[in-house]
C-alpha cells in the first residue's frame, strides 16, 4: 500500500470520526440555546424526557445498529457503508438544523446518528486493512484521538456558536461532511476481505436491534420521575422494557449459536486478546463514560458560578476550563501508538489505566471549590491515561481478528463502547439523584426534585424560584458528596480493566484455532481490491 494512499485513509477517517464525535457532545453545552429557541421551560418536570433524548438520542440509534453495519461491512465492503454514512450524516445535519420543534430535532438527531454510527463502525476497520501490522497502533491512535477530539472539540463550539442561533452547530458540520463525502467517493478503495456469499442474519438482526433498543429505553426511562419517586423503577413501561430486552438478548445469544451466518461472531470472544480487549474497553467506559456530564454539572453548578461567572455564561465556560482532559489525549493518543508499535501495547495500556484509577481517587477526594491548578491537573492527567489505554486498545482488538471479520469486529467494539457509555450515564445519574434527593430534605432545596435540578443545570439556570447563589451554595458540598462515592466506583471498575488490559497473550497463533475452522465452514471468501 502507497504511503499517499494510507495518509488519504487516515485522514478521511479521521475526519469522519472527528465531526461525528462533534456532533455527540456540542448539543451538550448548547442546550440552553436549543430550549430556549424551541421554547422548552426547564422548571417542568414533564420536559425532562426532552432533555434525555436530546442527548442520548444520538448514541442510543448508534449502540443499536453498530453490529448490524459491521456485520453488512463484511458483506458488501466497508468503504461503501463508510461512504454512505458520510452522505447520511450530512443529510441529518441539515435536517436538524431546520427542526421546528423538539421532537423534530430528537428525531433527526437520531437519523444523524444512523450516519454517525455507518462512519464508527468502519473507520477502524479501513484502517486496519490499509495498514501493517507494525503501523496500525499510530494509525489507529489518530483516529481515535480524532474522535476524543472531537468530544472536547463540541463543547467548546457549542458555547461559542451557539449563542448566535442554536441551528448553527448543525450548520458547521455540513460543509465537512459533504467534502468527506466526496473525497471518500473519489480517493478511498475497497481494500478489505469480504464475502460476497453470506446471508443476512435477519432473526439475529431483528432480535439484537430490538432486545437493544428496549433495554436502553428502559435505561433511560429510570431516570425519568415516576409518580412520587425521583426513578422511574415503578414505570410500568421500564419493567415490560427491561423484561422484553433481556428475554431478546437472550433468545439472540441462543439464535447466533445455531445461525450458519451470525451478525454477532461470538466465537471472535475465544480468541484472548479479543475478549480480554473488548471487556477492559467496557469496564474503562462504564467508568469514565458519565465522568464528562459530572464534570460539566461540577463546572456549571458550582465552581464557575462561585468564581464570579453568571450561570447564563457558564455553558460556554466550561468547555474552556476542560481543555486539560483534551491536552491530554491529543498528547498522548499518537505519542502511545507510535511506541507500542516498537516496544508493545500491554505496558501502555495497564498504565493508562492505572492513571485513570489514581485520578478518579483524587477527584474523588476534592472539595467543591477546588483550586482550578488542582483541578485542571487531575482532569489533564485523566486524558493522558485515555489517550494511553483507547487507541492501543482498539489496536489490539482489531489487529487479533481474522481479516474478513473486521467488519463486524469494528462494530463490536463500537457497540460495546457506545452500551457501557449509554449504560455510565444512567448509573452516574440514578446514584446522584437519588443521592440529591436524600440529602435536598430539610435544606432550602426540600420542594425541588433532583432531576429539575439537575435539568437547571444543564441549562445554565437555577430551579425555578431558587435564588441562584442560595441555589450554588446549597447544591455544591451535597453534589460532591454524592460524587465522590461515584468516583470511587469508577476507580474500582478502571483497576480491574487494567488487570484485564495486563493479560498475556499468544502473539505466535494467529487468532485462533477453532475461530478459523468456524469461518472455514462459510462460502469461499472474495478479495475485492
Amino acid at each position: 500500500m502507497s504511503i499517499a494512499y494510507k495518509l488519504t485513509v487516515l485522514s478521511n477517517t479521521s475526519l469522519g470520526s472527528l465531526i461525528a464525535a462533534i456532533d455527540m457532545t456540542i448539543v451538550l453545552i448548547s442546550l440552553p440555546d436549543i430550549f430556549r429557541g424551541l421554547h422548552i421551560n426547564p422548571g417542568d418536570p414533564s420536559n425532562f424526557p426532552y432533555l434525555l433524548w436530546t442527548i442520548i438520542g444520538y448514541s442510543l440509534i448508534t449502540a443499536v445498529i453498530l453490529v448490524s453495519i459491521g456485520r453488512f461491512s463484511d458483506m458488501y465492503g466497508r468503504v461503501r457503508l463508510y461512504k454512505y454514512g458520510f452522505l447520511i450524516f450530512t443529510l441529518g445535519s441539515i435536517a436538524c438544523a431546520l427542526s421546528q420543534n423538539i421532537l423534530q430535532l430528537i428525531v433527526f438527531r437520531i437519523f444523524q446518528g444512523l450516519g454517525g454510527a455507518f462512519l464508527f463502525a468502519n473507520s477502524a476497520a479501513i484502517i486496519t486493512d490499509a495498514f501493517e501490522p507494525n503501523e496500525r497502533g499510530k494509525a489507529l491512535g489518530i483516529n481515535q484521538i480524532s474522535f476524543l477530539t472531537g468530544q472536547f472539540a463540541g463543547l467548546i463550539l457549542g458555547g461559542v456558536i451557539a449563542p448566535f442561533g442554536w441551528s448553527y452547530i448543525f450548520w458547521v458540520s455540513v460543509p465537512f461532511g459533504f467534502i468527506g463525502t466526496i473525497w471518500a467517493h473519489i480517493n478511498l478503495k475497497e481494500q478489505g476481505v469480504i464475502n460476497k456469499n453470506q446471508k443476512i442474519d435477519l432473526l439475529g438482526n431483528l432480535t439484537f436491534g430490538g432486545g437493544l433498543t428496549l433495554l436502553l429505553l428502559a435505561i433511560t426511562y429510570i431516570l425519568v420521575p415516576y409518580g412520587d419517586s425521583e426513578l422511574g423503577w415503578g414505570n410500568p413501561f421500564v419493567q415490560l422494557a427491561f423484561l422484553s430486552g433481556a428475554i431478546l438478548l437472550i433468545l439472540f445469544i441462543y439464535i447466533e449459536r445455531k445461525a450458519p451466518n451470525p451478525m454477532f461472531r461470538l466465537e471472535l470472544f475465544k480468541i484472548k486478546a479479543f475478549s480480554s480487549g473488548t471487556g477492559s474497553l467496557f469496564l474503562s467506559f462504564i467508568a469514565r463514560g458519565g465522568l464528562l456530564f459530572m464534570l460539566v454539572i461540577w463546572l456549571q453548578g458550582i465552581w464557575l458560578p462561585l468564581h464570579g461567572i453568571s450561570l447564563e455564561d457558564t455553558p460556554f465556560w466550561a468547555g474552556i476550563y476542560m481543555l486539560p482532559m483534551t491536552a491530554g489525549f491529543l498528547l498522548m493518543g499518537p505519542l502511545s501508538g507510535y511506541l507500542s508499535d516498537k516496544y508493545g501495547q500491554r505496558f501502555f495500556m495497564v498504565t493508562g489505566m492505572l492513571i485513570t484509577t489514581a485520578t478518579f481517587l483524587w477527584l474523588g477526594s476534592m472539595p467543591y471549590n477546588v483550586d482550578y491548578l488542582y483541578l485542571g491537573i487531575a482532569i489533564f492527567l485523566q486524558g493522558i491515561g485515555a489517550g494511553m489505554f483507547a487507541s492501543l486498545n482498539m489496536s489490539l482488538i482489531m489487529s487479533s481478528v481474522p481479516a474478513e471479520t473486521r467488519g463486524v469486529a469494528s462494530g463490536m467494539r463500537a457497540t460495546l463502547q457506545n452500551v457501557a457509555q449509554s449504560l455510565s450515564m444512567t448509573i452516574y445519574f440514578a446514584i446522584l439523584i437519588l443521592a440529591l434527593e436524600s440529602y435536598f430534605a430539610g435544606t432550602s432545596l426540600s420542594n425541588v426534585p433532583a432531576s429539575a435540578a439537575l435539568f437547571s443545570i444543564f441549562l445554565g439556570l437555577a430551579p425555578p424560584g431558587i435564588d441562584p447563589a442560595t441555589f450554588t451554595q446549597t447544591f455544591a458540598p451535597i453534589f460532591m458528596e454524592s460524587l465522590a462515592a461515584l468516583f470511587i466506583i469508577s476507580a474500582v471498575l478502571s483497576l480491574i480493566a487494567a488487570v484485564l488490559s495486563g493479560i498475556k497473550t499468544n502473539k505466535k497463533k494467529s487468532a485462533s484455532v477453532d475461530v478459523t475452522a468456524s469461518l472455514s465452514e462459510e462460502k469461499p471468501i472474495e478479495s475485492v481490491k
